[in-house]
């Protein structure tokens, strides 16, 4: 084999890891979508007082997506390190937090593009299918539009959401190495702290896991109903995220650093 010519198992690595992100990209648009339409069928507003927000339910998805971008994340990263590519790579690019970042452009650059689209739908299904549940202007809300500007910020910001959830999760990857326990410590902190707020006894601890957790934080981007009552204000919540994210890139790069690939 001439050293033209790629070497066929690194080759089929690069295919299967390329296949994998495709249908996992696939998966997060249609798993968002799918559960927006499951949310936006299932909740109904026979009334004024009925206190849903249907910009959150047309998002529900955004729940469940989030899990497969964390997967995605982690796999970008872990997944050198079981193939042995990590090796490869670094001795192409010594400079790992060069490495770290240019992964976690990748990520974020496709996570925004499946996101956009997954919200976009999300939001299509609740303008279609929310005023034949009682969201109407009867019982107080508008149609779900683009134009208005708190649903913009909420659908704008469910996209980041993803897109900061991608980057929290290459940084603890980068931490771990192993894909498991990586997905498995992302996956407990985004969904285990809001069981926990919601069951502890304490009303300022609860008030605090919700303005300092990642995923109830985060998600507070989405809040267009009764905003001012939120334990944290929509975008500061999403900065609670993004200091999440930097947290765990800053970590995930100094034990590349530190550690041998």
């Amino acid at each position: 084999m001439s050293k033209s010519e790629p070497h066929p198992v690194r080759y089929r690595n690069q295919q299967a890891t390329l296949a994998g992100t495709t249908w996992l990209l696939v998966a997060v648009v249609a798993v968002t979508v799918a559960l927006g339409v499951a949310a936006s069928t299932a909740v109904t507003c026979p009334d004024l007082s009925c206190g849903q927000d249907p910009a959150k339910v047309s998002l529900t998805g955004i729940g469940l997506g989030q899990a497969i971008v964390a997967i995605l994340a982690v796999l970008a990263v872990s997944g050198e390190y079981s193939s042995g590519m990590a090796r490869l790579t670094f001795t192409a690019m010594p400079r790992r937090a060069i490495v770290l970042a240019a992964k976690g452009a990748a990520v974020s650059g496709l996570v925004l593009v499946a996101g956009t689209i997954a919200v976009l739908g999300s939001i299509v299904v609740g303008r279609l299918v929310l005023p034949g549940n009682g969201f109407t202007a009867a019982h107080g809300y508008r149609v779900l539009s683009l134009t208005d500007g708190p649903v913009l910020r909420a659908a704008v910001g469910s996209v980041l959401y993803l897109a900061l959830i991608g980057l929290f999760s290459l940084g603890v990857a980068a931490a771990v190495r192993d894909s498991a326990m990586a997905i498995g410590l992302v996956l407990g902190v985004l969904y285990l702290l809001p069981i926990v707020a919601t069951v502890i006894g304490d009303p300022r601890w609860q008030r605090r896991l919700e303005q300092y957790g990642p995923m109830p934080a985060g998600l507070s981007v989405q809040a267009t109903v009764n905003v001012a009552a939120q334990p944290i204000a929509p975008w500061a919540g999403l900065g609670v995220l993004a200091a999440w994210a930097a947290g765990a890139l800053l970590v995930g790069g100094l034990v590349l650093r530190l550690r041998d690939a």
